[in-house]
């Protein structure tokens, strides 16, 4: 691909995810133009992108050879079939998460995107939040001693029950497959696979159809790992809290990027990722407590990493063997909690490795 040349984008679905993430952090980073979308609401994409190609067929736009770049935000149930298209067309490919909704679609798309010699990325932008970033770099100068005990968390106080296919039964729905991806994918990157996971899953608000509230806990030897997602938790819980044997450190308040977007920031803005809340660290023995400055985040690092992996000048950010190794625990998950028991995590040596990289 030149790389003098502006990456082609290709973007399938304009619901929130594309409107709040993919489009703003496209347009704000240097390299690409969204040049086509595929929509059955024209006005609304015109309003915001001006005069883009708007094409009703999301599979017409998948195949089209007029772009370098499809961008996948659509139900979940359909990301195996619209990648597998894109990709037997010769498009690179990114896929908002969560990848599929089976180890088994994820395992194949990963086998077709090495068929056909492309490209094929999820798009993992939380692994750019302030928060993430914050944790990951006092874990690396492993202040707080030996692990024994870490936790991470999106709860939310949102009680109603909405019309949206997330909510509604059905493949790929449900909280698990929303926020769990996330979760699992920032906990792969600190610390790889877990030895095993014991999921609880539930619907907790009244009419609730789909799981609302999930709670992975991941074991490595002794250190145990606690990921959560809540819908009627009011006043929120620390985002990130991890424990060890000389120190805690807690991260109480999220990233703030996603309600920068939801606001109407341009990513590059002055302000844009700046977190003013810090990390706090207790000392164990001391009984000191010190603050830990909180990173800046910035999820344009996701594109920028994947525009140079499409110039062959920086690896994938996201490959496809990483998000199906984030299949694999959602699937353990799943299982954990039909069964009521703790399910080790069924990964390929691929899947594995990357990790361990």
């Amino acid at each position: 691909m030149d790389e003098n040349s502006a990456i082609r984008v290709g973007l399938i679905g304009f619901g929130f995810a594309s409107k709040t993430f993919h489009v703003p952090l496209l347009r704000a980073t240097e390299g690409y133009a969204i040049t086509a979308v595929s929509s059955t609401k024209p006005a609304d994409v015109q309003a915001l992108l001006g005069d883009v190609q708007v094409v009703s067929d999301a599979r017409e736009l998948a195949t089209s050879q007029e772009v370098d770049l499809v961008v996948i935000a659509t139900p979940n149930e359909t990301h195996a079939p619209l990648a597998e298209a894109a990709m037997r067309a010769g498009r690179n490919v990114v896929v908002d998460k969560p990848f599929t909704v089976t180890i088994e679609q994820a395992r194949h798309l990963g086998a077709v995107a090495r068929d056909e010699n492309v490209v094929l990325s999820v798009f993992q932008n939380r692994r750019w939040d302030s928060d993430f970033l914050t944790i990951q770099d006092a874990i690396r100068r492993e202040v707080v001693g030996r692990i024994v005990l870490f936790e991470s968390r999106f709860d939310r106080f949102r009680p109603e029950v909405r019309d949206r296919w997330r909510e509604k039964p059905g493949s790929g729905a449900g909280l698990l497959y929303d926020l769990g991806p996330h979760l699992i994918d920032q906990t792969l990157v600190l610390f790889g696979i877990p030895d095993s996971v014991d999921a609880t899953l539930a619907k907790q608000r009244r009419n609730a159809t789909t799981d609302d509230f999930f709670q992975l806990v991941l074991r490595y030897g002794e250190m145990i790992v606690t990921l959560q997602a809540g819908s009627l938790v009011s006043g929120g819980s620390a985002r990130f809290a991890v424990h060890g044997d000389r120190a805690s450190l807690i991260k109480q308040r999220p990233d703030v990027q996603e309600d920068q977007l939801r606001a109407g920031m341009v990513p590059g803005s002055p302000d844009w990722g700046f977190d003013p809340d810090d990390a706090m660290l207790y000392e164990g023995t001391a009984g000191s407590v010190t603050t830990v400055k909180s990173a800046r985040g910035d999820q344009r690092g996701y594109y920028v990493a994947l525009r140079n992996a499409l110039h062959g000048s920086g690896p994938n950010p996201v490959p496809p063997e990483q998000a199906a190794a984030v299949m694999a625990i959602i699937t353990a998950a799943f299982r954990s909690h039909e069964q009521g028991r703790r399910v080790v995590p069924d990964l390929t040596d691929d899947e594995r490795m990357v990790w361990a990289r």
